[in-house]
Formats: structure tokens, C-alpha cells, sequence
């Protein structure tokens, strides 16, 4: 693991690997993005370090690192994209809340409360499940003879 000075900035960069990206993305929305600049979406994505540098002694170079997009999902509608914004601002108030006293005051602004309500109406992984079970059940052919 490298070490460097504990008040360092590190740089963050994202490197090209977008296979995930491109996947998230509906064949529409990556055709929207592409005919109108400027245009954005809400996605929620996982990122690796994926290299780094900067962390030798007497080295001049200011510390850096870059992450890669290794798993994603994009709002398909704009239920899904509200909720993103939802939760995106939760966290940030949390942060804020964290570092300094900003204008919502004292008191608990919970991300992983907004993150729940915002969840509620979405299927749960145990959901998920028995609604892919189901479909293999009922796909299932049976000879009698």
C-alpha cells in the first residue's frame, strides 16, 4: 500500500474502461448523449482503483489515482432518475452536516433513510429472485407417457 503525506491532495482520474457504462446505458440513451452535448444522466456506479502515482519518496509528481467504473445501472425513466437525484442529495447534506454547519441546521439527515424510502416501490434482491424463479418454473415442459 503506498503512503504519502497525510494533508496530500490526490488527483482522481477515471480511466477508459467503460464496458459497464456502455451496458448500463439503453441503446437510446447512449444515441441522445451522443446528438445532444450537454445532455446528462443519473446512474449509480461502483469504482476501483485501478493504479496510482506520485507515492515514492522525493518524488515530485503530486499523488494521483485512477478508478475505473466496475459496476453501473442508469436511471431507465425519470422516476428512477428523481430517485438518484433524491439520494444523491441526501449524501450530500450528510457530508455537509459532517464538515460544517449548513443551512438545514442541526439534526439527523440520514442517507441511508433517504435511500430505503427512495428503494421502497423498487423489488429486492429476494424479490428479484422468486420473480426468475417463477419464470423458470413456469418455462419448465413436461411429457407425460
Amino acid at each position: 500500500m503506498p503512503k504519502i503525506d497525510k494533508n496530500a491532495d490526490v488527483e482522481v482520474k477515471v480511466d477508459s474502461g467503460s464496458a459497464f457504462l456502455h451496458a448500463a446505458l439503453s441503446a437510446e440513451q447512449r444515441r441522445g448523449l451522443f446528438e445532444r452535448p450537454g445532455t446528462s444522466v443519473f446512474a449509480i456506479v461502483q469504482l476501483r482503483s485501478t493504479s496510482y502515482t506520485g507515492h515514492a519518496e522525493g518524488e515530485e509528481k503530486d499523488p494521483q489515482v485512477k478508478l475505473r467504473v466496475t459496476l453501473a445501472e442508469v436511471a431507465q425513466d425519470e422516476r428512477q432518475a428523481q430517485l438518484v437525484a433524491e439520494v444523491m442529495r441526501a449524501m450530500m447534506r450528510r457530508r455537509k452536516m459532517d464538515q460544517t454547519l449548513d443551512e438545514l441546521g442541526p439534526g439527523t439527515v440520514d442517507a441511508e433513510n433517504a435511500v430505503a424510502e427512495a428503494l421502497a416501490a423498487h423489488p429486492t434482491e429476494v424479490e428479484y429472485q422468486a420473480h426468475l424463479d417463477s419464470k423458470r418454473a413456469g418455462s419448465r415442459v413436461e411429457q407425460y407417457g
